[in-house]
């Protein structure tokens, strides 16, 4: 599509698969996307969007976005496409008078307005949706937005890795609710039933997070097709060895090996230098990393398969 913003990258274009990959000056990033083991056509988007206007940069920071469409045949495709796409164009385009947190949440809720129109006047894309998991890195904070049961994973040096977004789902709500357990929800009947997506309806409720960065943190954002084969043991290993590329081949080799079930989709952003220092913007729930305490750090050490 053409009306994206110079400076983003953004696949696959095609329907199958898609690798990118971006450096800047604090900021690396790598995107990839593949189409797994079982389906015809890849219903994920993946995006970065760093403009080239350093003005807009400085002012509204640097976005990178996970989608993972429904809706069958080209509907999901185009649903996770064109929420990515009007995202990016109404967050770098639209007020930041309520600060970055305010104006990526509302960004969200127009795409999803967006994408909600285009299935009420075009038959073959009626019921489709979209999840959409998306950060926003300004100086040494990262904002985040969150619809459906796409994730975005932190990992920090010297801690565990993290899960900073909530899945909307059926399955989790009842695993947050003390109705099931995790053990129970991993092979539940119902474990992609999500309760909230992009277009489905003509408004949706919009998750949003704050978390400061530092240097060496790195960022996860995927798909379901890959948290749902890969368990967040095995991505934490992965991501604290080797490069971003690599790390990201091996999610997804990792994933097809478990069975390719779904589309598989990641972006993977690390902080490779120390970050210009920056103020905390209101309209975000602030989640704190902290590394454990001493004797949790021992324990760790002398037990490390517990």
């Amino acid at each position: 599509m053409s009306e994206y913003l110079p400076g983003t990258q953004y696949g696959p274009t095609d329907g199958r698969n898609y690798e990118s990959a971006w450096r800047g000056d604090y900021l690396e990033a790598f995107l990839v996307s593949d189409v797994g083991m079982r389906r015809e056509n890849n219903e994920d988007s993946c995006i970065l969007c760093v403009p080239e206007d350093e003005r807009l940069v400085g002012e509204r920071g640097m976005l990178f976005s996970v989608a993972d469409g429904m809706g069958g045949a080209s509907a999901g495709e185009h649903a996770s496409n064109m929420a990515l796409q009007r995202l990016c164009e109404h967050y770098f385009s639209g007020t930041l008078e309520g600060g970055v947190p305010t104006a990526l949440g509302a960004a969200l809720e127009q795409s999803n307005g967006d994408v909600f129109a285009e299935a009420q006047v075009h038959n073959e894309y009626a019921g489709m949706g979209t999840t959409v998991s998306v950060i926003v890195v300004q100086g040494d904070w990262m904002y985040i937005a969150q619809v459906g049961d796409s994730r975005v994973y932190l990992l920090r040096q010297g801690t565990s890795m993290r899960q900073v977004t909530l899945d909307h789902s059926l399955v989790e709500e009842q695993v947050r609710s003390g109705l099931i357990t995790p053990e129970e929800a991993k092979t539940h009947s119902l474990k992609n039933l999500i309760t909230r997506a992009v277009g489905i309806k003509p408004s949706v409720q919009v998750d949003l997070f704050a978390v400061q960065l530092q240097r060496g943190d790195t960022v996860l954002l995927c798909s379901d097709g890959l948290s749902n084969m890969v368990e967040d043991a095995q991505l934490e290993a992965i991501l604290r060895n080797g490069a971003l590329a690599d790390c990201g081949r091996t999610l997804i080799r990792d994933a097809l090996e478990a069975g390719g079930k779904d589309n598989v989709t990641a972006a993977l952003v690390r902080v490779t230098d120390v970050p210009p220092q920056g103020t905390l913007q209101a309209g975000a729930e602030e989640v704190v990393i902290q590394r454990p305490g001493f004797f949790a750090r021992l324990y760790k050490a002398l037990f490390p398969d517990s």
